[in-house]
C-alpha cells in the first residue's frame, strides 16, 4: 500500500496533534485529511510552518492542563449521590455504571465523558466509593459517589 508523510494542523484523534510529521494511508490524507483542512502535504515550503505549528500546540496543551488542574481540585472536593432501585437485604437491581455519574456530574456543572473514567468498573454495592478520574496526561481526581437506596431496605428473614 502506498504511504504519504504529512503535516498535521491540528489535533486528529489517534492520529496525532498539530505540528506532527505522521505517516499515513495516501487515499486516508487525500480524502479525508487534506480535504478538511486537518492536514497538508508534507514538502520543502510546509516545513517552515511546523515552528508556529508547534508554539501554538505547546499553548493549547498549558492551557488545557491548567484547565485540567482546575477541573480536578473542584472535582475532589465534590461528592455525589446516586439513588438506585434495591431488593431485600439491599441488594442492587443493576450497577451504577460511568453513564449515571457523569449525569450527576452534569448537574453540578462539569462536563466529562466516558474516556475520562481509568479502570471503572460498574458499582455494585451500597455505600461509599471512590472513582479515579483521569482528566489530562498527568492530571487525576478521585471522585466520591455514594450509592443510597430509593427505597427501605428490608432485611431477609
Amino acid at each position: 500500500m502506498a504511504h504519504t508523510e504529512i503535516l498535521l494542523l491540528e489535533k486528529v484523534d489517534n492520529l496525532g496533534s498539530e505540528g506532527d510529521v505522521v505517516r499515513v494511508r495516501s487515499g486516508y490524507a487525500r480524502n479525508f485529511l487534506l480535504p478538511r483542512s486537518k492536514a497538508v502535504p508534507l514538502n520543502q515550503a510546509n516545513k517552515k510552518r511546523l515552528d508556529s505549528l508547534k508554539i501554538a500546540r505547546a499553548a493549547r496543551e498549558a492551557d488545557e492542563l491548567q484547565n485540567a488542574q482546575d477541573v480536578a481540585s473542584k472535582i475532589s472536593d465534590l461528592s455525589i449521590a446516586i439513588a438506585v432501585k434495591t431488593g431485600a437485604g439491599g441488594k442492587l437491581f443493576g450497577s451504577v455504571t460511568a453513564q449515571q455519574i457523569i449525569e450527576k456530574i452534569a448537574e453540578k456543572g462539569f462536563s466529562l465523558d466516558k474516556r475520562h473514567f481509568t479502570n471503572f468498573s460498574p458499582i455494585k454495592t451500597l455505600g461509599q466509593n471512590t472513582v479515579s478520574l483521569n482528566l489530562f496526561k498527568d492530571v487525576t481526581a478521585e471522585l466520591n459517589v455514594e450509592v443510597v437506596s430509593e427505597n427501605p431496605i428490608e432485611v431477609e428473614e
